[in-house]
């Protein structure tokens, strides 16, 4: 048996500071004692709360501002979701086979959360998808406006789920996926095969086909990649 490895000081301090915002000693949107305050309170020195406080504040769970005390954050999903998404970036521009991944569970997710936003579609929700095929066909020929409408589309679908940790979890996806897009729009019919295959999103979504919109995402996705992979010789974008 390996031997009880002791915890760093500011690891224990960590470990009653959450257990504090947990219980709800410190509800979201309250602000912690001070550093001072602490101190006392805990019984250890300024270097090991100061660790403690930095820590909470890379995992999301705090906010610090220069001459303030530190603020609780509720932990929503789209906070997880931000946390990780710089070491998710660096990741994709790390591993030869990541982005190949995140791919493959983008079809996965997107293929499965359209047959959800079909099924609790409403009137109101369907209105916003058809506003953002609207921006999609107004923006051809301008890269940055076209992508972003692109973006919005699916944001807009993973929203009309009604599941936060899906939606955010598929925001998160499409922004890291953002970064390595290649410019397509010079590529003569891409522009017009992106707005078809959406089209036929959308008119699966709104007469209520949850599968006929799975099959339209499936191959909608299976195409972009297929051009990406051809556009770059191999390589994926």
């Amino acid at each position: 048996m390996e031997p009880v490895q002791k915890k760093k000081l500011y690891v224990e301090v960590l470990d009653r500071l959450m257990a504090a915002i947990s219980t709800s000693e410190f509800p979201p949107g309250s602000q912690l004692p001070s550093e001072k305050e602490l101190m006392t309170m805990i019984g250890v020195g300024r270097p090991s709360i100061r660790e403690a406080m930095l820590t909470l504040q890379q995992m999301g769970l705090i906010k610090i501002s220069h001459g303030e005390r530190a603020r609780v954050i509720n932990p929503t999903p789209e906070v997880i979701v931000d946390q990780v998404s710089a070491a998710m970036v660096m990741m994709l521009a790390t591993n030869s086979r990541g982005l190949e991944e995140l791919k493959e569970v983008r079809l996965l997710l997107e293929t499965g959360l359209v047959r959800i936003a079909t099924r609790r579609a409403t009137a109101k929700s369907l209105e916003r998808l058809a506003e953002t095929l609207r921006h999609l066909r107004d923006a051809k020929g301008d890269q940055a406006r076209f992508v972003a409408a692109d973006m919005e589309f699916h944001a807009v679908i993973a929203e009309m789920s009604g599941n936060s940790m899906i939606a955010a979890v598929a925001k998160g996806m499409l922004e890291w996926l953002s970064r390595f897009k290649r410019d397509l729009v010079a590529v003569k019919g891409a522009e017009r095969l992106t707005v078809e295959e959406h089209e036929r999103i959308y008119k699966a979504i709104a007469s209520g086909d949850p599968e006929g919109a799975s099959v339209a995402m499936a191959e909608h996705i299976g195409r972009a990649n297929e051009l990406y992979s051809k556009l770059t010789g191999g390589e994926t974008g």
